[in-house]
């Protein structure tokens, strides 16, 4: 008996018992269950139960019980044909028309702005570069609806100095016509992210190691040619990810097209966006299968754009 108890409990130097490998382990394992439960139960309660409720609603439908409605409504199994019913309605198919043709302008716009700004904070002759960072960032801490409702009021005539100023010069300019609104929702979205990916970038520019910008420079090259042959190539990850994220966003666009949709612009209807067709049909036409078909379909959509982003991203960096 005393040979292994004497294995379980070895004395230290000072004279007192020490815990078994064992024994430490099954702490160790106890800390890191205490760090790691908490984040599974709130994944499983807001991720993973809605996308199972979701895939169960998608499966059903809801029919009148009788021909004049007035007993009510039964859900019935309807298999796949929320899906195809979805895949069908032309709405639904040209909202991601409308998302297609905002990313080709959009996405250039605001990653070649933020870019810009990151490679302008990070060159030598910068100056106050904390300032120009947090006034760069701060209208990404403006609340989406906030800033999309201060941008309505700018765009509104007889309201907005900035018409006014453009009257003031000969000119005019309706920011809710046809012909503008895409580049004003374009405008109102890239206030808000062009300062959040500049830091993003300005962060991965800090990792860029010196020696090769210094050895550019003795060699003779610019700052823009530095910037773009040396900085660059250096970020492209970190590029690559915000690319990813922004497409992954722009299919979630809801908040600017529906402000645009209650101001009047005739060009943005009530299915200009996909989450506007699943906005319209969740709680307009209260056709719940429906809305969680289109709502699956769109989640697919963004795991897809993100596999196929990633790949090309690493493929091209690669190259």
């Amino acid at each position: 008996m005393a040979a292994p108890l004497a294995k379980a409990v070895r004395p230290s130097r000072a004279g007192t018992p020490r815990p078994s490998a064992s024994r430490l382990k099954r702490n160790q394992r106890g800390a890191a269950a205490l760090f790691i439960v908490p984040f599974f139960v709130l994944f499983a309660a807001v991720m993973a139960a809605p996308i199972i409720y979701a895939v169960w609603m998608s499966l059903f439908q809801e029919h009148a019980s009788s021909g004049l409605g007035f007993g009510g409504t039964e859900r019935a199994f309807a298999g796949f044909a929320n899906f195809t019913n979805a895949l069908s309605d032309q709405g639904f198919r040209e909202s991601f028309l409308h998302i297609a043709v905002y990313c080709t302008l959009y996405i250039p716009v605001m990653i070649g702005a933020a870019l810009g700004l990151a490679l302008l904070v990070d060159s030598a002759v910068a100056r106050a570069r904390k300032f120009f960072q947090l006034a760069l960032f701060l209208p990404h801490a403006v609340p989406g609806l906030i800033a999309s409702i201060l941008w309505i009021y700018l765009y509104t005539p007889g309201l907005s100095p900035v018409l006014d100023w453009i009257g003031a010069l000969g000119g005019s300019w309706n920011f809710f016509s046809d012909d503008h609104v895409l580049s004003s929702m374009v405008n109102l979205t890239a206030w808000q992210w062009i300062g959040y990916n500049m830091v993003i970038f300005y962060a991965a520019l800090q990792a860029v190691p010196r020696e090769l910008v210094e050895a550019a420079v003795v060699d003779g090259a610019g700052a823009i040619r530095t910037a773009l042959q040396i900085k660059v190539p250096m970020i492209a990850s970190a590029v690559v990810m915000t690319v990813l994220f922004t497409c992954v966003g722009a299919i979630q666009l809801f908040t600017e097209p529906k402000l645009f949709n209650q101001r009047g612009t005739s060009s943005v209807d009530t299915e200009w966006s996909p989450t506007l067709f699943i906005w319209k049909a969740g709680f307009v036409q209260h056709d719940y299968g429906l809305a969680a078909a289109a709502s699956l379909m769109l989640a697919a959509l963004g795991v897809l754009l993100s596999y196929v982003v990633t790949k090309l991203g690493n493929r091209w960096k690669s190259a």
